[in-house]
C-alpha cells in the first residue's frame, strides 16, 4: 500500500528546498522549477502546495521564523529558571547572526525575504509585522532590566533597543568572511557589558 503523503513534511521539505537555494545559487536562481528541482518533486507537485513563488517564499520565512524561536527556546532552556536578561539578549543576539548552520538558513532566507519585501507591498507588511513583534520583544526586554535595576535608570530603553538590534549588521562582515565569528561574539560581549550594571 503506498505510503500517505504528510501534507505539512512536504511543504517543511519544500521549505528546505528552498532554503539550499537561496544559501547555494541565491536570490536570483529563486524560481518555483528551481525550488520544485531541490526539492525532488515536479513543478506540479510544487504548484499543489504553492500556487505562486510568493506563497512559497512567505511560507519558507515562517517555517524559518518557527526554526529559529525553537533554537532560542532550547537556549532559553539551558539558561535555567531565571536567566539573566543579559543571557536572554544574547542568545537572541546570536541567533540572529549567521554563527551556525541554522541560523546562517534563516539569516540568507531573511534577507531574501526583505529583498522580495522591497518590491512587493504584501510581502514588506508581512515582513514590517514580522521585525516589529521581534523588536518589541528586545524592547520589553530592556525595559524590564531598567526597571529592575539591571540597565540604568538613565537608559533610553528605544534608543538601547535600537543599539542592540544594530549589532545584527555584523550579519554582512560575517557573510563575507571582513571578520571573524569570535570578533563579532567579542563586540557583543562588550556592549552588554557596557549595558548592563556591574553585579553589586
Amino acid at each position: 500500500m503506498p505510503r500517505q503523503v504528510d501534507h505539512q513534511e512536504r511543504r517543511e521539505t519544500i521549505a528546505r528546498a528552498l532554503w539550499r537555494v537561496v544559501e547555494q545559487r541565491g536570490v536570483p536562481h529563486l524560481t518555483m522549477r528551481v525550488v520544485a528541482q531541490e526539492a525532488g518533486i515536479s513543478l506540479g507537485q510544487l504548484q499543489h502546495y504553492f500556487a505562486s513563488r510568493e506563497a512559497m517564499l512567505s511560507f519558507a520565512m515562517d517555517f524559518s521564523a518557527e526554526q529559529s524561536t525553537l533554537r532560542v527556546g532550547e537556549g532559553l532552556a539551558r539558561l535555567g529558571d531565571r536567566p539573566h536578561p543579559r543571557d536572554v539578549l544574547r542568545l537572541m543576539l546570536v541567533e540572529l547572526l549567521p554563527l551556525h548552520p541554522g541560523a546562517r538558513a534563516t539569516s540568507r532566507m531573511s534577507a531574501a525575504y526583505v529583498l522580495e519585501a522591497l518590491h512587493n507591498p504584501d510581502i514588506r507588511e508581512r515582513a514590517r509585522e514580522g521585525i516589529s513583534h521581534g523588536r518589541s520583544v528586545v524592547e520589553q526586554l530592556v525595559r524590564q532590566a531598567i526597571a529592575d535595576g539591571q540597565i540604568g535608570a538613565d537608559r533610553d530603553p528605544v534608543v538601547e533597543t535600537n543599539l542592540l538590534l544594530a549589532l545584527t549588521g555584523f550579519t554582512t562582515l560575517l557573510e563575507l568572511h571582513v571578520i571573524e565569528p569570535q570578533d563579532v561574539l567579542a563586540a557583543i560581549d562588550q556592549h552588554l557589558d557596557r549595558l548592563f550594571n556591574s553585579p553589586s
